[in-house]
């Protein structure tokens, strides 16, 4: 097995030069580091990443805190629909991740009793840094404050060592509702997720702007709330019709929450879009195959990934300052819209 000795003479260069190349050091050239990583390719060199990380206090790790806080390990978590839209966002993070020479880290119990703890828990892994989809606000304002590099996914929260990557939620949730106006509807539902949380709260304000702008006054009545899944917005879809058949459009909080809306609107009776149309959000992939084609609104998930990954790394590595980055939507139309009925009173 080859050694740094080995590959510093190679390269030309001090073991210590070959130490600070695969740190990532600024006080290496680049054609220092180029040597070295020719090096290290003609001889095969390992590095120690264990005995690196102990040097650095960290490691070439990073922590994805993916899913929310309950009593359940985190695996137990895969196979839930709320939860799919984020996994294809962790498959690009890991996919820059490895371009960038990190491995990913999913603690099995990311979550603990007291912010203290939360941070604890990743400062004894000795993460480089870590990824955040799912905290309470204390366990943000914690990771915050602390020393850990952090970027926030659909959270706000910004510091010195930590930022946030979204998509714009407020404005996607207008383009589904404006398109449903120019459509001619007017009794337009909406069933999100919670809007305690900020995806739910920020997809409602959207919703309520393009009616506004339109000069709708607001229903209570025509606002739902469930949870992500399938099931939940099934089920709510269920109380709302049982409640109400005066709407003839729904916005639904993700593309997953519509197949459940989707199966209410059948058993009832309902045919879409001849008496209901339907819109969902993300554009996931399954968007394309429900009958009729769903339209949706896109988010990036790729830029999602590769901007959190990437203002990770500047912020682990120091290379530069790191701001938020609010990623714009795109509206799919597809089979589920159409004009209102006639018979629509």
């Amino acid at each position: 097995m080859a050694t740094s000795e080995e590959v510093a003479r190679l390269a030309g260069v001090s073991r210590a030069t070959v130490s600070r190349a695969l740190n990532g050091s600024a006080r290496v050239s680049d054609e220092a580091r180029a040597r070295v990583h020719a090096a290290i390719a003609a001889l095969g060199y390992e590095p120690d990443v264990v005995a690196q990380s102990l040097v650095r206090q960290s490691s070439r790790t990073i922590a994805v805190s993916l899913f929310p806080e309950d009593h359940e390990p985190p695996l137990a978590h895969l196979g839930r629909t709320g939860q799919y839209f984020y996994l294809s966002v962790v498959e690009d993070i890991e996919r820059e991740a490895i371009a960038s020479g990190y491995d990913l880290l999913l603690p099995s119990r990311p979550h603990s009793k007291s912010p203290e703890s939360f941070v604890r828990s990743l400062q004894t892994r000795r993460v480089a840094g870590c990824i955040v989809f799912h905290a309470t606000e204390v366990q943000i304002q914690a990771l915050i404050h602390s020393s850990i590099p952090a970027v926030f996914v659909d959270k706000l929260g910004q510091g010195k060592h930590a930022t946030y990557v979204k998509s714009d939620n407020v404005g996607g949730a207008r383009q589904a509702a404006e398109h449903l106006l120019a459509l001619g509807h007017r009794r337009i539902a909406l069933l999100t997720g919670l809007t305690t949380a900020l995806v739910g709260l920020e997809r409602l304000l959207g919703y309520q702007q393009a009616l506004g702008q339109a000069g709708i006054a607001p229903d209570a009545g025509l606002v739902r709330q469930s949870g992500w899944n399938t099931n939940e917005a099934y089920e709510a879809a269920r109380t709302l019709l049982a409640e109400r058949s005066d709407f003839t459009a729904i916005v639904a909080g993700s593309d997953f929450m519509a197949i459940g809306i989707f199966r209410a609107l059948s058993e009832h009776g309902l045919r879409v879009p001849d008496d209901v149309s339907l819109i969902g959000f993300d554009d996931t992939e399954l968007s394309q195959y429900t009958i009729p084609p769903l339209t949706t609104v896109r988010q990036d998930r790729v830029a999602i990934g590769r901007g959190a990954l990437q203002r990770l790394v500047a912020m682990i590595e120091g290379t530069e300052e790191t701001s938020a980055l609010i990623l714009p939507t795109q509206l799919v139309v597809r089979k589920s819209t159409g004009p209102v009925s006639r018979d629509a009173g």
